[in-house]
């Protein structure tokens, strides 16, 4: 696998190393050790699984406040997605600047949230399975995040949103600086 700093600081990209035969291919796409090596969390007690029917669903914009934050290594296993990371952490370089990057069943890419980032998605296909790798526990107590549209933010959503939960709905949006 390789590992790709990104713009917002301490996120990065994981990009498989595919090993193709005519059965098909195998890719190594977690390894304890390289991430460790690269400075990234290694240790994830919980995996998550998330199925959206429908083309245009928003998840997120989602977090967990002190001092449950999570990590998260995020992929799409089947469909497509548009997955969006915040920077909320204030002391960061990248404070309140977003990243975005596609992830899909075809180019297998993954991405790392640091802990102190929101974290939300956008299906761009129907039947869209992603997964988590989560650094620590949910927490109910804990849960938190953002709203979607948040204009401070801007996020150009590529699609209508098709499917949206009443509770990111209600979500706040950031305050001024």
């Amino acid at each position: 696998m390789q590992i790709e700093r990104l713009p917002l600081q301490d996120a990065a990209l994981i990009r498989l190393d595919r090993k193709a035969d005519a059965r098909g291919w195998f890719a190594r796409s977690f390894c304890m050790e390289s991430f460790a090596a690269a400075g990234l969390h290694a240790d994830y007690p919980q995996h998550n699984i998330s199925f959206n029917n429908r083309a245009g669903t928003i998840r997120g914009l989602h977090f967990q406040v002190a001092p449950h934050e999570e990590v998260k290594i995020i992929s799409c296993t089947r469909g497509a997605i548009l997955d969006v990371l915040v920077d909320l952490r204030p002391a960061s370089a990248t404070y309140r600047q977003w990243f975005s990057v596609e992830l899909s069943e075809d180019n297998r890419d993954a991405l790392y949230a640091p802990a102190g980032f929101a974290h939300g998605f956008q299906t761009l296909r129907d039947d869209t399975e992603v997964c988590y790798l989560m650094g620590t526990n949910f927490v109910d107590g804990a849960a938190a995040g953002l709203r979607y549209d948040d204009p401070s933010l801007a996020i150009p959503w590529p699609l209508p949103v098709s499917v949206i939960s009443e509770r990111d709905l209600a979500l706040p949006t950031l305050p001024p600086i």
